[in-house]
């Protein structure tokens, strides 16, 4: 255990040289998500949101496997009783539904790191990183209709923005299981590598956020996220506000002396 940054069943928590690593451990049940894992997230990414000693949060899975969604099966197990109606919808706005919002939200950039499958929330959490970097052969999947019951997590929200009405209804409505060369080619992921390179380019990438101008780049982030839906003019004022703000921080002063000197930043993070 990370001080700070509790572990806990299923869910292991490191934070060291400014990167907090959030890593799947149910290797047994291909990394299966459950209510405790997903409060442990949420947490984390809370309290790395307002520690400025954070600049990067990685999400990655232990074994062959990223995510294979959320484990259902234990919490539909016999004797367990039928779910009241209405019950999901009370529980998943601070569960699931806030998990994705806050990766979608925090100004920390979120790097998933997927191999083998990313199904269901697994996949909803590769389309809330801000880059996700998978193997060739990985399988994102969003098996919801042939288990009987409708999307959740943000799929039907992510899928179609991130590559297309058309490739997301065959994804969530047939089935189709896409391979990590797929998805980049659809631009639903950042970059696919072979197996045997997804440790070593997934590490450059972490590298080069965590170096980054933090604040700067977690403003960007935020700007990003709000343009599809801003009209041009608020867009703009987004951005001089943002602008104004991160003039003001240490690492634009550092930037600023980097180029005057013809030299590299060296970034802290503030």
């Amino acid at each position: 255990m990370t001080e700070g940054y509790a572990s806990r069943p299923g869910l292991e928590c490191a934070l060291e040289n400014g990167v907090l690593r959030l890593t799947f451990d149910r290797v047994e049940k291909r990394n299966a998500l459950t209510d405790d894992i997903v409060a442990g997230l949420i947490d984390a990414v809370v309290q790395a949101g307002m520690d400025e000693s954070v600049r990067v949060i990685v999400l990655s899975g232990a074994g062959a496997h990223f995510c294979s969604g959320f484990d259902i099966v234990a919490r539909n197990a016999p004797g367990g009783g039928r779910p009241r109606v209405g019950s999901i919808q009370r529980r998943l706005p601070s569960q699931a539904n806030r998990l994705i919002s806050l990766l979608r939200r925090t100004q920390v950039p979120v790097v998933c790191v997927v191999q083998g499958w990313a199904a269901g929330i697994g996949l909803s959490l590769s389309l809330a990183a801000d880059f996700t970097v998978a193997s060739h052969d990985a399988k994102f999947w969003a098996p919801f209709l042939g288990r009987g019951f409708t999307p959740d997590s943000g799929v039907t929200w992510l899928l179609p923005r991130r590559i297309g009405e058309v490739r997301a209804r065959d994804m969530v409505l047939l089935g189709r299981v896409v391979s990590g060369v797929e998805a980049a080619s659809w631009s639903m992921i950042h970059e696919s590598v072979a197996t045997e390179q997804l440790h070593e380019s997934s590490e450059a990438l972490i590298s080069t956020l965590a170096s980054a101008p933090t604040v700067a780049l977690g403003l960007t982030k935020a700007l990003l996220d709000s343009s599809s839906t801003a009209s041009l003019e608020s867009q703009l004022q987004d951005e001089a506000f943002s602008l104004e703000l991160s003039s003001r921080s240490e690492d634009f002063k550092e930037g600023l002396a980097a180029f005057s000197e013809k030299r590299d930043p060296n970034y802290k993070g503030r």
